[in-house]
C-alpha cells in the first residue's frame, strides 16, 4: 500500500477545455477513497491521470514517495480494474490471473502461490480452468479484481467497476469489495456516479463538479454538513429538497417566506442575518403527524398535497406539493408510515419540520452554507 498526494493537478485540452481546476486530494495509507460526481466532471479523467493514461497538464501526483509525473503506467506500481473487465477471452481465468505475473517473470512457484491466495479470497477457485465466455458478469468482475490483486501494487485504481452489473449483483459485489478492503488493506481510488456507492464503500469522500473538488470529507460528514447545494443535492438518497425564500429577523421573531407560506422559526437555528437563502430540508426532516395537530413533536408547519405514494417496505416515500413545489418526504415511523401508505393522490396532510436537521444556504451562484447561525 502506499500514500497517493495529488497536488494543484490540472488538466486542459487543445481546445482550452478545462477538464480539471486545481484539483488537491491526499489518500493515506490503506485509505478507500472514492471520486464521485455527475457524468463530465473529470472523476475519470482525474483516475486516469493517476494510472498515468493521461497527460497532466500542471500539477504533480505522489505514489508512495515518487513524483509520477513522467512515468510510464507500468512504472507507477499500480493495478487498475476496468468498467468493462478487460480480460483475454481466449486464456482462462488462471491464464489472465497470472498474465501479469508472467510478463514480469515472476518465478513459477510465487505465481501459484499468489492465484492460490486471490482465487480463495474472491471465491473463484473452483473457476480457475474456465473462459471468461462460461462466467457470469459478477464472476468476470471478481476475475478482474483478482488479476489486480496477485500483483499486490502500491495503489488500486477502480473505474466504475459495478455498473455493469444488475441491482441485485451491484449491492452483493460492493459488500465483498469492502470485505476485500478490510483483507487486503489496500489503498483504494474509486471512481463512481452512484452516491450509494461512494457513501457504503469510503473512508473519504472526493465530491467532484465540473473539475473541481467540492468536498472531501468522510460520507457523514457530506451528508451532515454540506457546503453546498451542490454537494448537498447530490450525497443523499432521496435528494435533499430545497426551499429558497426570504429570512426575516424582527425582534424575538424569525419568519421565512417561500412562495407565499410561512414558517415559524423563532424557536429554530437560523442564520443571523435578515436576507434571502435556500433552506435544505433532507426527505426525513418533513414530519407527517400521525393524528393532525395533537402530536407532542410540535406544531403543524405546512399541509403538502400528496402526488405519489412509494412503499419501499421498510420505508415510504411521499412526493408532494409544498406551495408549489416538488418534494420527497421519507419516513421509517410505522405510526407515519401508516399515515402515508393510506393517502391517496390529493390528500393533504399535516407535516411538521424537524429543526435539528436545517440546513441553510446562502444566495449566491455557488449556494454556499451559511455557519454562522443562532
Amino acid at each position: 500500500m502506499a500514500k497517493l498526494v495529488i497536488k494543484d493537478l490540472n488538466k486542459v485540452y487543445d481546445n482550452k477545455v478545462e477538464v480539471l481546476k486545481n484539483v488537491n486530494i491526499e489518500a493515506g495509507h490503506g485509505e478507500f477513497l472514492v471520486l464521485v460526481g455527475p457524468s463530465g466532471c473529470g472523476k475519470s479523467t482525474l483516475l486516469r491521470m493517476i494510472a498515468g493514461l493521461e497527460d497532466i497538464s500542471s500539477g504533480a501526483i505522489e505514489i508512495g514517495d515518487r513524483v509520477v509525473n513522467e512515468l510510464a503506467p507500468a512504472e507507477r506500481d499500480i493495478a487498475m480494474v476496468f468498467q468493462d473487465y478487460a480480460l483475454y477471452p481466449h486464456m482462462t481465468v488462471r491464464e489472465n490471473l497470472s498474465f501479469g505475473l508472467r510478463i514480469k517473470k515472476r518465478p513459477q512457484e510465487e505465481i501459484d502461490e499468489r492465484i492460490q491466495t486471490a482465487s480463495k479470497m474472491l471465491n473463484i477457485d473452483h473457476l480457475l480452468d474456465r473462459k471468461p465466455s462460461q462466467l457470469s458478469g459478477g464472476q468476470r468482475q471478481r476475475v478482474a479484481i483478482g488479476r489486480a490483486i496477485v500483483r499486490k501494487p502500491a495503489l488500486f485504481l477502480f473505474d466504475e467497476p459495478l455498473s455493469n452489473l444488475d441491482a441485485q449483483l451491484r449491492s452483493q459485489t460492493r459488500i465483498e469489495l469492502a470485505a476485500l478492503h478490510q483483507k487486503v488493506g489496500a489503498t483504494v481510488v474509486y471512481v463512481t456516479h452512484d452516491q450509494v456507492e461512494a457513501m457504503t464503500l469510503a473512508d473519504r469522500i472526493a465530491v467532484l463538479n465540473k473539475g473541481k473538488v467540492q468536498q472531501l470529507g468522510s460520507p457523514l460528514d457530506l451528508y451532515n454538513t454540506p457546503v453546498n447545494t451542490f454537494v448537498a443535492s447530490f450525497i443523499g438518497n432521496p435528494s435533499m429538497n430545497f426551499f429558497k425564500g426570504n429570512l426575516e429577523i424582527s425582534g424575538g421573531q424569525k419568519i421565512f417566506s417561500f412562495n407565499g407560506l410561512k414558517f415559524d422559526f423563532s424557536d429554530a437555528p437560523t442564520p443571523k442575518k435578515s436576507g434571502t437563502y435556500t433552506l435544505g430540508l433532507r426527505p426525513e426532516a418533513l414530519k407527517v403527524l400521525a393524528k393532525e395537530g395533537r402530536e407532542a413533536e410540535g406544531k403543524i408547519d405546512c399541509k403538502p398535497e400528496v402526488l405519489l405514494i412509494e412503499p419501499h417496505g421498510h420505508e415510504t416515500h411521499l412526493v408532494a406539493n409544498i406551495a408549489g413545489q416538488q418534494v420527497i418526504i421519507r419516513s421509517a415511523n410505522p405510526k407515519r408510515l401508516q399515515v402515508m401508505e393510506a393517502a391517496s393522490r390529493g390528500s393533504v396532510l399535516a407535516t411538521t419540520i424537524d429543526r435539528k436537521v436545517m440546513h441553510w444556504f446562502d444566495s449566491t451562484e455557488e449556494g454556499g452554507r451559511v455557519n454562522e447561525i443562532s
